[in-house]
This record gives structure tokens, sequence and C-alpha cells, in this order.
């Protein structure tokens, strides 16, 4: 990134004249997910990581708040009605692994899936387990929750870039995992471009992602947006105070603008017209987080490298059964139809998608017929990435309370997707002190994945 106040205030145009006004658009645009600088100055310097020129790519699907795992993948139909919850399960494609009956889409992919069943960390803080589920390592808290350590996302922005020129690094719909899934002290400019709505998700469903004219650069700041429901007034003021902070600026040069022009008249502006997609397509995907999912798949194909969506908020204290009634099928098109899609394009072993949460929930419904923080157990789903699929890791006792069998924690969680994309655990970034940083303290990838 460049300097968005300017090294010569007085300066009413910039290096090869750009006026100051378009200079401040154009940097907005960049601190939202633009890596391609550092990209093409990392590649004209010989040092780019060895895995960058791969095709290799994540889709993280989020369940911000926790899904159920008793309501979603491990379901325990034989347990007292106050453990099994309201729903059945159902057969899916593969023998032995059913699947509840609110995913029936789920269910006509999982000879591409993996369900690993006996995930545990035992960190029922919503704030805590998101960032070391995005990040790999522990720091933020419910009381202290600025981000400690970059998102895994940003690190591939960092040391991946996109998979193709003229694409962005990594994008973010409906941000989920309280803003864990950004760049910390690597600085904004491997920050996520983020469209959708914020925190809790989309309830509704029905909210576009973006819009292909939203990339449009105006003489002059944008009606305020440069995408749905996201200020740039707002962006803007905020990056301001991170100028001493982080490394979020520096001089505009010739790979920024190379960036620019590769960005703004290219392949990701196209992907965001959902309009170019047969109506047939469209209509398995759904609206809201459908269409997400959908424009997920675009952005891959247009060369993003990770990208991550959530699909709402999970955290069911109270009367969990009409809440899942609700979501779960619209979760349900979203991801099954975007594995489907993916494998039907031939693009499903380049692609890792991932669905998680930070934590699971009590298997004893409370009270209030719900479901309350239970980091004990959860249950993650995987599909392509260059896996073995079709199966599922693991077990939990009768009432999926605790890993009875080939418990699996947050460090080879990270492991699996960095590995997804051709990185290492003991790969490193440099942190604020110049200090190299090991990607994770540790993890294994399963061998059963392998």
């Amino acid at each position: 990134m460049f300097n968005i106040l300017g090294s010569r205030s007085s300066a009413a145009s910039f290096c090869d004249h750009i006026s100051r006004r378009k200079m401040l658009q154009v940097g907005a645009i960049g601190t939202f997910g633009l890596s391609l600088p550092n990209l093409l100055r990392a590649e004209s310097a010989g040092s780019l990581h060895p895995a960058a020129r791969s095709k290799k790519s994540v889709i993280l699907v989020w369940m911000h708040g926790g899904p159920s795992q008793l309501d979603t993948f491990d379901m325990k139909p034989d347990a007292p009605s106050e453990f099994r919850g309201a729903f059945k399960p159902i057969h899916s494609n593969v023998p032995g692994i059913d699947v509840c009956e609110l995913l029936p889409e789920h269910a006509k992919v999982m000879d591409k899936c993996t369900v690993i069943r006996s995930f545990s960390h035992g960190n029922g803080d919503h704030w805590a387990a998101a960032h070391w589920m995005l990040t790999g390592r522990l720091g933020a808290t419910g009381n202290d929750r600025k981000p400690r350590y970059p998102s895994m996302g940003a690190v591939a922005s960092h040391l991946l870039g996109p998979t193709q020129h003229g694409s962005l690094a990594a994008v973010n719909m409906n941000d989920g995992g309280f803003g864990f899934h950004g760049a910390s002290w690597l600085g904004v400019s491997y920050n996520p471009l983020q469209c959708g709505s914020f925190s809790y998700g989309n309830e509704a469903g029905v909210l576009p992602a973006a819009n292909a004219n939203d990339f449009a650069l105006r003489d002059g700041l944008s009606e305020s947006r440069l995408m749905n429901r996201i200020s740039l007034r707002q962006q803007l003021d905020g990056l301001k105070r991170q100028i001493d902070a982080e490394r979020s600026f520096e001089q505009m040069d010739a790979a920024e603008q190379q960036a620019i022009d590769l960005v703004l008249s290219g392949r990701v502006r196209e992907a965001f017209n959902l309009d170019k997609e047969e109506a047939g397509l469209r209509e398995q995907y759904g609206p809201g987080w459908g269409e997400q999912a959908l424009l997920a798949r675009r952005l891959i194909e247009a060369g993003v490298r990770y990208v991550s969506l959530n699909t709402g908020y999970f955290d069911d204290h109270s009367n969990i059964a009409p809440a899942l009634k609700d979501k779960l099928p619209r979760h349900d098109k979203a991801v099954g139809v975007l594995i489907q899609d993916l494998a039907n394009r031939g693009m499903l072993d380049d692609t890792l998608v991932v669905v998680a949460g930070e934590f699971g929930h009590t298997p004893r419904i409370n009270g209030d017929a719900g479901r309350d923080h239970w980091p004990q157990a959860q249950s993650i789903l995987l599909a392509g990435g260059g896996y073995k699929h079709g199966q599922i890791i693991g077990a939990t006792n009768d009432k999926a309370e605790y890993p009875t069998e080939r418990k699996i924690g947050v460090e080879d969680f990270c492991a699996i997707v960095y590995r997804s994309m051709g990185l290492s655990i003991e790969d490193h970034v440099m942190d604020l002190s110049g200090r190299p940083t090991q990607l994770v303290p540790g993890g294994v990838v399963p061998s059963e994945l392998l």
C-alpha cells in the first residue's frame, strides 16, 4: 500500500499524475485485500514461496457461533431425547455415513467429503476459540478482543498471493469470526476484501453479496461505498488510526499501478456478475448464502486464493429446533451444491472446502430448549483439496460429549488447511520485530486424509 496521506501534502497529484482523490479511492481498494503489489514485487525479487504458482485454493465456510454436532454430522438417535434433539438422521451416498435430515444436499456428496467427528479443543470463549481456529494461535478473548495473529487467509495472501494475475488473494463474505479473518500485524494490505453483512451473518438470506459495478473507479471517492454495506469513509478513517501502529502504507510504485490496472479492469469484477450464471444453477444454490457460495466458486475461478463465507449465527442457546429448521436448509444448499458444482467443473481437487465454527454445542438440551457452548466435541466437514474422502475420522461417546478415538485439535485443523495450499506449518512469516514466526506451533495432517 502507498501512503494515504501523501508524501507531499501540498501537491495536487502524485506519481504519474494520479490525482489525490483518485489515489485515495484506489488506495482504499488496496487495503481491502489487494495484495497484488506485494506479489509483483516478490516475483521481481525472486522471493515467492514455491507453492505460489500452484492453483491450490481454499473456501472456508464458517458457521459463526458454532454448529451443534448432534444436529449435523454426529447424530445419536439412540440417546435420550434431551440429548438427541428434534431431528433424525438420513443416509448419505456413502454407506455408514448418516447426516441430519435437514442436510439432503450434503447427503448427495458425502463420497467427496470427510467428517472429523473427534475435533476438540476445550475453549468455550467465542472470541478466544474463533481467534485460535482462524489463526492457529490463542490471543484474543471476550474481554480483550484485539487480533493477535494473522488469519490463515492473510498468511496465504502474504506468502502465496492469488492463483492468477489480475486477481485478489483473499475475500471474506459476512465477516463471522469477530474480525479474526484479517491480517493483524502482517499489515492491512493482506486483509481480505470484505463484502456482505457483518458479524452475525445474513440471517434473512436474501442480501446480494456485491455488485460488479462496485469495482468501477470514479473521479473521487465513490458514494461512500466500495462493497455492499461497507462504508469507504469508515474504512479509511479506521486505517488512518492504524498508520503508526501497523505496516499499513508504502509509497506508490509501478507494481502498485500495475496491480490496480489488473484488478479494476479484469476478471475479479466479472466474478461478481452472477447474471452470467445459468438460471437453473443459481436456483440450485438458492438466494443469500447460496448466492454467496456461488460467488465463492466464481472468485476461485477468477484466481482468488482464499475465500471465507459466514453462513450465519449458530449459537442457539434457546429454541434450537426452529432456528435450525430455518438456517440449516439454506446452509445445506450453499455447501452441498457448492461441492457438487466444484466437482462437476473439475475444480474440487484443487479447492479445499472446509466447514467449521469455533466449537460445538452441549449434548444435553438446556431448559430453554437450546444448546450451550461445548468445545469438547465438534464435527468438521472437509471436501476436496487433494485429500482422500468418503470417510469419517474419529468418534465420540454415545452422547457426543467427548472424543473416544482419534482426537483432532486446532493445530491439526490449521495444518490441514495450510497443506491443501502447499504450505507447511513450519513455513514462517516475519513479525513486527523482524523475528521469523512459524505458521502454527504444532499440528499434523491426519494420515487418513493422505
